[in-house]
């Protein structure tokens, strides 16, 4: 079992759970943040920490869309450990739909 980043953390981007990581498995995308599934130990400490509950566990059904993304992007964005500023504008997205067709950006963010 792995956690994952789902579509809720789009736009959104608070990096609370980075924060809580004892591995440093959150890697930053231009507007999202994924788990690599291989680093992470299954602890659960980042899961209730995202105020937008973008983090689940890959148990949960209907999550392989998000186990393969957060596996591909995680080999490709940089490594954050720190909690960054969310984006100004993060609460106007916190409860929109279907924002990965709308926003996902597969551009990598800054890192640490």
């Amino acid at each position: 079992m792995t956690y994952i980043v789902n579509e809720n953390c789009i736009k959104c981007k608070f990096t609370d759970c980075v924060e809580v990581c004892p591995v440093d498995c959150f890697y930053e995308g231009e507007n999202m943040l994924v788990i690599h599934p291989d680093e992470c130990i299954d602890c659960g400490v980042c899961e209730p920490e995202c105020p937008v509950e973008a983090i689940k566990p890959d148990t949960e059904p209907g999550l392989d869309r998000w186990l393969e993304l957060n596996r591909e992007y995680a080999d490709k964005w940089p490594n954050i450990t720190a909690k960054k500023a969310a984006p100004a504008d993060a609460d106007n997205f916190r409860d929109e739909q279907n924002k990965f067709e709308k926003y996902f950006n597969p551009e990598p963010g800054e890192g640490d």
